[in-house]
């Protein structure tokens, strides 16, 4: 099991890229019966998105990967292989390349792009995503595939 570092006091996690299975993310953030609601429906895009076999990084940011005790829904940022093209993507996986019907039907704000988009390449893009909207800084998660 990872070691997680303590919040700060803001309740985020302290600023950088923090590299854990999807296992060792569910079992520490989905600790309560609300989290553990939000942590199936990470789980099932996890799995949408892998099932594409062009993903190349899964990111989380956002409540969920704070102290906050009833985030709303989990915030996702999918960086996808160049050869991903969304009009092959089976019915069901489709809906987390479409922000909207991400929200609607599976609680959750997701954001992608192709590699080829990274301005700046793919590392700066990442860790754009610890940028809160008044400027500060958080931590953010990135699930490994091992």
């Amino acid at each position: 099991m990872k070691a997680w570092p303590e919040f700060n006091a803001g309740g985020d996690l302290p600023r950088g890229i923090h590299r854990s299975t999807l296992d060792d993310v569910l079992e520490h953030f989905g600790a309560t019966p609300h989290r553990a609601v939000i942590a199936w429906r990470l789980q099932r895009i996890h799995a949408l998105a892998r099932s594409t076999d062009r993903l190349a990084r899964f990111i989380i940011f956002g409540s969920f990967v704070t102290d906050k005790a009833e985030p709303n829904d989990v915030d996702i940022f999918l960086l996808m292989e160049d050869s991903f093209d969304v009009s092959k993507v089976s019915t069901e996986a489709s809906l987390v390349f479409d922000h909207a019907a991400a929200q609607n039907f599976l609680g959750a704000s997701v954001f992608w792009i192709r590699r080829a988009a990274a301005l700046g390449g793919e590392d700066e893009t990442v860790a754009h995503w610890q940028i809160k909207r008044d400027g500060s800084m958080r931590g953010i998660v990135e699930v490994t595939h091992t």
